[in-house]
Formats: structure tokens, C-alpha cells, sequence
């Protein structure tokens, strides 16, 4: 890319810049070349022609040669500080047996506990785990914490289950996994760090999410996950311009309400705004940890059916109050006897609050992976948004994957992307990083080559999924947010990419085409085996992101 022209504005002047001589991705016109920037606004989108005519020294020019400007990705459902430990921790995803997870710990050289993320046993040739005097060994006498991919349970040594009183917890056992109240009990025990720590750990997954092209993510906090500090830590980068430009961090609390009156409470208890009381709040666990609820038996663990964590009851209680306040409320659910429970408990809150209302609030449930038509239908009565992740089909739907070793043939109806959207339910997606990583390119591509050729979905409605609906989603106040048309908040990333297509939506006909006569914003083409790479990171003007070569 080349920097063909610019002067430098003085501090209290607007920052005019021209992107030319690319693509943009915007309704306002299919054939876009290029766009104005002034302040934090699109000005204008356009022609490389009348581009020419409006240039002049006064504005920064960048010479796109061919990039993408296309509206900045929403991660829809993430955890910043456990992203953060995760960048910085053991990474043991490549990890195939017992023995190659203990000489990882025993190759850790912090001083304090030993930290790791990532293992996945459904991989191993040999699916037995470390004991905790195993893993007490090879640490060498430190404390050590290995969350399994889904984050939902964890190997502990014998030291830490002590120190953090896990012995006679709900998901304690004889060996080193944790799951339930000891797993929250576990990991909690290794997140009492000082600030300066907290910070550092969520600066560096902010600074992920912006070189990898996100203007937003949304933040899935909760009591059992960072506790309130970890919150409002997150909540002050929106304002923190001493640290840099970042992300924009849309909260969630996951906090159970029985009232009005309680939901008021908790939210003025918090000291920040947050978007909901939803998100991370628990009715089930997840897949892989066995701690999802299923109507029946998980297929490699008879008699095992996973834990509801949340009662009917209490689900219809919350989900009535957040209605009555005017606010989203929601949960985290997986299985389908979880989702059971969410659904029984929209019916019991319908009935005592009104349709109307629960409608209007923009409920949101998160994960939603095992749902039928039945559901599907119930979802879209109640206008719930499903916040999913295209990543976990990706990473575990394939024949003889984890799903298949976990719930057999009915792993083939999981995640229904292109039901959902048949039957009008709001979708959005998300990484739940560090359960998958903030790449968005391998997330919309999960969408088209979903493992259940009927639940795959078009680029186009995938790229929208993971931009303009997570910020719909999360009821934002700018209904301009996430399109790139003039009078929107200039709010974007720049790719650099191989190859641009566009596909339309009918998967009968001819998916992919260069023919500009289409008059459908170009989009990456995704089967070429490598992702876009980002060049710049933008959000209401304001550079999070620049590699070398977008000036070069």
C-alpha cells in the first residue's frame, strides 16, 4: 500500500481522510472504490473517479491497491480477562496425551501458579487425565490451573484443591478435573491478582481483538467468572484514553433478578452501565465438560446428563423482571433439556408479565447449540436473539469430532444457523474467546462450510451476523452502527485480501461470482485457505489498529 499524499492536522482540527483505489463494503453503492472519513463520521462513499476530484492536500490520503474497507467485526460474546491469561499462559491445544500436558507444566518457568487453557481430551488417543499429584509434581510444588477449551471445567493440583477448599464442593472428585461449584471455586482462587495484573491481562486481549479487525466485543461478566472489579475494569477502557484507543467494550452482568425491584438494585449496585442482566448467567454448562443438560444420556457416559444450574422458576422470575424494567436479560444454554428449561420458563414469564413485553425487552440467549424446530419456532415467537458461535462446529462438529463422541447422531442437528434465520430468529456471532480465538475471517468461513451442509448460511448473512447484528443484538444506541454509508459512525477495518466475490444468499444457485452486475458489496473469497489480513482497525475515527505495510 502506498501513503500517497497527506499533511498531519494540529490537534484541533478534524482528521479528513480519503481511502482510495480499493473496495467498500457498503449498501450505499455496490461498485465503491472509495470513502471520506471526517472526524468520527463517513462523509462519503464513492467512485475512484469523483474520489479524484475531491482530493486535496488537506486530507490524509491512503492508496488502498485493491484492500477492503468493510464495516469492524462485533465479537458478540467474549471474556477479556480470561483471554488475557489465555494469550499469556500454557497454550496446550496442540497437547495429545497425559504425558505431553505434564512436560508442558513442567516446562513453565512463572514463578507463581501454573496456568494453561486449552487442553481437549476428545483429541488424545488415550483420554486419561494427569492426577493432581501428578500435576503437584511436574509444577514442582506450585499451584496449577488448566482450563479445558470450553473453560466450563479444569485440572487442579493437590495444592491448589487445597489451598482453595475445592474437597466436598459440588464437581470435586478424585481425580484432578474440577467441574461445577469446585471449578468456579478453582479458578476464582487463581484470579485474585492486583489491578495492575487485571489490567495488563485485558489491554492484551483488547489489543488481539483490534489487530485481528473488532470495533466492539462484548464483554460476558459474572460473579462466578471475574467478580465486579473484573467488570468495571472492563467497563473504563470505553473511557481510559491514558491507555490507548481500544475496542468499544459492551458489558453484560450475569447476575439472577427475582423482581423488578432486585433487578434495580443489582444494576445500580455495579457503579457501571451494563447492556443486561444476562449473558455468562448459567442454566447449563458445555459439550465437552459433560456439564451441558440433555434430554437423554450423553453417548460416551451413560447415565450422565449433564446439571441444570438454574431452576424453571428462577429462569421465568429473572426473564419477567428484566421485561417489566425494560432491559435484556438472558442466559448461557447448550444442551436441549437446558434449552427446555429456557423456553419454559419464557412461557411462564409471558404468561405473568405479557408477550409484549418480553418481546420487547430483546432477550438473548448465548450458545443455543441443540435446538429442534419446535424451538426454533418458540425463539422466534419471543423475538430472542441467539448470540452463537460458528467456531465450536468448526472445532468439534466433524464426523467422529467431539460432538459426534459426546451425543452421537444428534450432534448432526447442532447449531442451526440456517434455521434460525429461516424462521426469523436474531442471530449474532462470537468467539466465547478464549474457548475460540478472535480470528472473524475463520468464524464467517465456519459459517459456510458448517458440517451440516442444510445449516450452512451465505457469506453475506454471515458477515452481517458478525458485524451489524452484534451491535442490534446489544441494543446500541446508534442504529447506524456497523454499515459504512455516509452520516454512519466511520467505524471499519481494512483487509488485505487475495480475492473479492460475491455470493448470494439462495444457496440453489451459483454461490460465488465476480460479476459486479450482481450489485452486492464484494465480499473476501473464503476458500482460498488463508484469511484477510488486517491493515487497520477503526472505530468512530480513531486508529486501535495500523499494520506497517497500510503506509508503507
Amino acid at each position: 500500500m502506498t501513503h500517497a499524499r497527506s499533511s498531519n492536522p494540529s490537534p484541533d482540527k478534524r482528521n479528513v481522510v480519503l481511502y482510495r483505489n480499493g473496495s467498500v463494503y457498503t449498501a450505499a453503492d455496490p461498485f465503491a472504490t472509495a470513502m471520506l472519513v471526517d472526524g468520527d463520521t463517513v462523509a462519503w462513499v464513492g467512485s475512484e473517479q469523483a474520489a479524484s476530484s475531491i482530493a486535496d492536500d488537506s486530507m490524509e490520503i491512503i492508496d488502498l491497491r485493491g484492500a477492503l474497507v468493510a464495516p469492524g467485526f462485533v465479537d458478540s460474546h467474549l471474556h477479556l480477562t480470561e483471554t488475557g491469561i489465555a494469550l499469556g499462559s500454557l497454550q496446550l491445544g496442540e497437547v495429545r496425551s497425559a504425558g505431553q500436558l505434564l512436560d508442558a507444566v513442567a516446562s513453565s518457568t512463572s514463578e507463581g501458579p501454573v496456568l494453561g487453557h486449552g487442553w481437549d481430551e476428545s483429541t488424545w488417543e488415550n483420554p486419561a487425565l494427569p492426577s493432581a499429584e501428578e500435576l503437584e509434581r511436574a509444577a514442582g510444588g506450585r499451584h496449577v490451573y488448566l482450563s479445558r477449551v470450553d473453560v466450563h471445567s479444569a485440572l487442579v493440583s493437590s495444592s491448589l484443591a487445597a489451598t482453595a477448599g475445592l474437597a466436598g464442593l459440588d464437581g470435586f472428585a478424585a481425580g484432578s478435573q474440577v467441574k461445577r461449584a469446585a471449578h468456579t471455586a478453582a479458578r476464582q482462587s487463581t484470579r485474585r491478582l492486583p489491578d495492575d495484573a487485571l489490567r495488563m491481562y485485558q489491554k492484551n486481549a483488547l489489543g488481539n481483538a483490534a489487530e485481528n479487525g473488532y470495533v466492539a466485543v462484548v464483554e460476558m461478566a459474572g460473579p462466578h467468572i471475574g467478580g465486579l472489579a473484573d467488570l468495571r475494569l472492563a467497563d473504563s477502557w470505553n473511557s481510559r484514553q491514558d491507555q490507548g484507543a481500544v475496542p468499544e467494550v459492551l458489558a453484560y452482568w450475569g447476575s439472577l433478578a427475582n423482581t423488578e425491584q432486585h433487578a434495580r438494585t443489582v444494576l445500580d449496585e455495579l457503579g457501571v452501565t451494563v447492556q443486561g442482566l444476562g449473558g455468562d448467567l448459567n442454566i447449563d454448562g458445555s459439550i465437552g465438560s459433560r456439564t451441558a443438560a440433555l434430554r437423554s444420556d450423553y453417548s460416551d457416559a451413560p447415565g450422565e446428563r449433564g446439571s441444570l444450574y438454574l431452576s424453571v422458576d428462577e429462569a421465568a422470575a429473572h426473564l419477567a423482571a428484566c421485561s417489566v424494567l425494560g432491559i435484556q436479560g438472558g442466559f448461557h444454554v447448550i444442551g436441549d433439556a437446558g434449552l427446555d428449561a429456557a423456553l419454559e420458563a419464557l412461557d411462564r414469564a409471558a404468561a405473568d408479565v405479557g408477550e409484549q413485553r418480553i418481546r420487547a425487552a430483546g432477550h438473548r440467549f448465548e450458545h443455543v447449540e441443540i435446538a429442534d424446530t419446535s424451538a426454533v419456532e418458540r425463539l422466534a415467537q419471543y423475538s430472542v436473539t441467539v448470540s452463537a458461535q460458528p467456531g465450536f462446529d468448526a472445532a468439534w462438529g466433524a464426523p467422529s469430532g467431539l460432538y459426534e463422541q459426546r451425543l452421537g447422531s444428534r450432534s448432526g442437528a447442532m447449531n442451526p444457523f440456517a434455521s434460525f434465520y429461516s424462521a426469523g430468529v436474531p442471530i449474532c456471532f462470537g468467539s466465547d474467546s478464549p474457548v475460540t480465538p478472535l480470528r472473524p475471517w475463520s468464524s464467517v468461513r465456519a459459517c459456510l462450510e458448517h458440517n451440516n451442509h442444510e445449516q450452512r448460511i451465505s457469506a453475506r448473512a454471515a458477515f452481517l451476523g458478525h458485524t451489524r447484528a452484534g451491535w442490534r443484538a446489544a441494543k446500541y444506541h446508534n442504529p447506524m452502527a456497523g454499515q459504512l454509508v455516509p452520516g454512519a459512525p466511520a467505524t471499519f477495518a481494512v483487509w488485505d485480501v487475495e480475492e473479492l466475490m460475491v455470493q448470494v444468499a439462495d444457496g440453489r444457485v451459483q454461490s460465488w461470482s465476480t460479476d459486479p452486475r450482481a450489485r452486492t458489496p464484494l465480499l473476501p473469497a473464503l476458500d482460498t485457505g488463508k484469511d484477510p489480513v488486517c491493515l487497520q482497525t477503526v472505530r468512530d475515527g480513531v486508529e486501535l489498529f495500523a499494520s506497517p505495510a497500510l503506509r508503507a
